[in-house]
């Protein structure tokens, strides 16, 4: 049986820059990521977790940074914290931002997962929802009505 693989294609009107910062930067990822940061120094080798902004200690997603290439390529492990040290349980993202045009073409493509974990199926809903979050940021300014666990953040 083949390992799952979700592959998103938006168009952004905004640069190669603009987007890796919104990708990379604290302070714009909690506008559009359901009230969560991206932390990390962004290096090859270096952790990141994706984590809380009212409460920093908790934490949703742990990896490290496998390829970072700004503002064309990052390329990420993603696993639960309980995961961390088990490898085998990691995913993997890849984040190409490509200049198209007056805009830009960002394709995540998640793929690598442990058959049997739930964190494709979690994953195919959450990733349409923050990404569309993040073009509409980029695009207008503005983030989509305010999501948080609390609001209807798809946990299943």
């Amino acid at each position: 049986m083949d390992k799952p693989k979700f592959v998103y294609v938006t168009y952004i009107a905004t640069t190669p820059e603009k987007l890796w910062d919104a990708l990379s930067n604290p302070e714009v990822t909690r506008r559009y990521w359901g009230n969560r940061t991206n932390a990390s120094d962004w290096k090859v080798g270096s952790s990141w977790q994706h984590r809380d902004v009212d409460n920093p200690s908790l934490v949703d997603i742990v990896g490290k940074v496998v390829e970072s290439v700004p503002p064309r390529r990052l390329v990420l492990t993603w696993a639960y914290p309980a995961d961390e040290l088990n490898e085998e349980a990691h995913s993997r993202v890849t984040f190409e931002i490509e200049p198209f045009g007056n805009m830009v073409r960002l394709t995540v493509t998640h793929d690598e997962f442990k058959l049997g974990s739930d964190m494709f199926p979690r994953i195919s809903r959450g990733w349409p929802i923050v990404l569309s979050g993040m073009k509409t940021l980029l695009e207008t300014g503005t983030s989509l009505a305010k999501l948080d666990r609390r609001d209807g953040w798809p946990r299943e």
